[in-house]
């Protein structure tokens, strides 16, 4: 008796389980992939070439350069999406710095940059379906680090107890953090209800303390729904 109770319950367990899923199935179907569902992506971009003038005649050329990132956002609805998105570029830049005395030649340097974005973002939907043109506005802050010394370098050593004597050396760089926001347009496709690919432009303003840089960024998105 007890193992014909047994297979009872497992059948009614695997009855129970398909239906469940053919109801989940439907709800699904009924209110969109999307609808309600969690969702991480990996970016690979590009990051347009920029020019900005300061004063006196100093002015920085960013070149273009390959950018990378991930996000993880939330689907409130098959229209809105609310998400974060982390971005890391390191282009090439040229820096002309003009002395304050006149007696003095501008000097040029060419290093590369470090620009780190950070994003809170709102995503509008136009189409309910798997295929679907958006919009997208985001505020959040922005780091550009020029890798250029401020001050001289400082050493520090010490005596490790697995590794022995260590000494490390270390120096601050001009650098600028503050406020940003961005505006953008892309293409989603929901490829199934696991599999999502997106395309997208974004430009994303930031004012440093003299000067202003408005960064132009196309994306590639492959990420994942759940």
């Amino acid at each position: 008796m007890t193992l014909k109770r047994l297979v009872v319950l497992l059948v009614m367990l695997a009855l129970s389980t398909s239906l469940h899923a053919q109801r989940f199935n439907q709800k699904r179907e009924y209110e969109g992939v999307r609808d309600g569902t969690w969702e991480a992506a990996l970016l690979l971009g590009s990051q347009g070439s920029l020019g900005v003038s300061g004063e006196s005649g100093s002015s920085v050329d960013f070149d273009s350069e390959l950018a990378w990132g991930f996000s993880l956002g939330w689907n409130w609805t098959e229209k809105w999406n609310f998400s974060w998105r982390f971005m890391l570029a390191k282009p090439d830049y040229t820096a002309t710095i003009v002395p304050e005395d006149p007696d003095l030649a501008a000097r040029v340097l060419d290093y590369s940059a470090d620009r780190y974005s950070n994003q809170l973002s709102a995503t509008y939907h136009f189409l309910r379906g798997p295929l679907t043109p958006y919009i997208q506005a985001g505020l959040g802050w922005t780091k550009v680090d020029s890798n250029v010394p401020s001050q001289p370098p400082t050493t520090g050593c010490w005596w490790d107890p697995w590794w022995g004597y260590i000494c490390e050396t270390s120096w601050n760089t001009y650098d600028a953090t503050g406020f940003s926001y961005s505006v953008g347009l892309g293409l989603r496709w929901d490829i199934n209800q696991a599999l999502f690919m997106r395309g997208s432009y974004n430009r994303e303003f930031f004012s440093a303390d003299r000067a202003d840089f408005d960064f132009d960024i196309l994306a590639l998105e492959v990420g994942l729904m759940w």
